[in-house]
């Protein structure tokens, strides 16, 4: 029996004996089924040819990425906060060596995802560091693969959950029903900062950020939902914005 992870999003499947014959994730409008069809690895096969790059992104903020690109190529972020580790988003690759790196820094007290795209090995991550999950419940029917030994997935609901250390994840919507940001009161130096992955995209110009429906296929996000978002993180003050992928962070004047 294997763990199936979908090569083109990077999402692990639950416990099986053949590949699944289709992956509901790619096959929704905001992503994309590979032209050639299809495709299917396991952890210990992409541990093969696969490593974690692991660095800073910011003071008490530690970047893990995989390389080469995996997936949707996102990198996860380990927030080292006084009251325990929060991992902020997720990647498919789990190896000895990031293990060792993330248990040096305290290992890992709960994982908090944006939204589905990034949900990939996410139940491998809590089981190995015993760590909470946290998803928005608008969002349930995107998990693939269900908790196992360690701690259920705590479904969150309302627009705001308040965890340790004044960290608050915020429903925002938009890309997702449930998509949702980290606000890190403490960051920029006590200016704030949010973690919002692609659910507030900062862009190559990193000035600016931009929101979408889908990325890939290029649909935009209506008027009305990006008005929302920008409604529901008003109250949050921030400096800094960390975005999905290496590098991708509005420094100042993030509000």
């Amino acid at each position: 029996m294997e763990n199936f992870i979908c090569v083109q999003c990077g999402t692990q499947f639950g416990e099986a004996e053949e590949p699944p014959s289709r992956c509901p994730i790619c096959e929704d409008e905001r992503q994309f089924v590979r032209h050639t069809g299809q495709e299917w690895t396991t952890l210990r096969r992409l541990a093969a040819n696969h490593h974690n790059r692991i660095e800073d992104e910011a003071h008490r903020l530690l970047g893990i990425g995989t390389e080469p690109e995996f997936g949707i190529g996102q990198r996860a972020l380990l927030l080292q906060s006084p009251g325990g580790n929060l991992l902020w988003d997720c990647i498919s690759l789990l190896d000895h060596e990031t293990i060792a790196e993330v248990n040096a820094r305290g290992g890992i007290r709960a994982i908090a995802i944006s939204h589905p795209h990034f949900y990939s090995s996410m139940v491998e991550w809590a089981e190995c560091f015993d760590a909470q999950i946290f998803l928005h419940s608008a969002d349930r029917e995107w998990v693939m693969r269900p908790a196992g030994a360690g701690p259920p997935i705590q479904f969150w609901e309302g627009s705001t959950l308040s965890l340790w250390d004044e960290l608050t994840l915020v429903n925002c919507g938009g890309h997702f029903q449930g998509g949702t940001v980290l606000h890190w009161p403490t960051g920029a130096n006590g200016k704030g900062a949010l973690l919002t992955s692609d659910i507030i995209t900062v862009v190559q110009d990193r000035r600016y950020v931009s929101f979408m429906r889908s990325y890939p296929n290029i649909i935009p996000l209506g008027a009305s939902a990006i008005r929302r978002i920008v409604e529901t993180i008003e109250p949050f003050p921030f400096e800094q914005i960390y975005g999905g992928w290496w590098q991708a962070n509005v420094l100042a004047d993030g509000k």
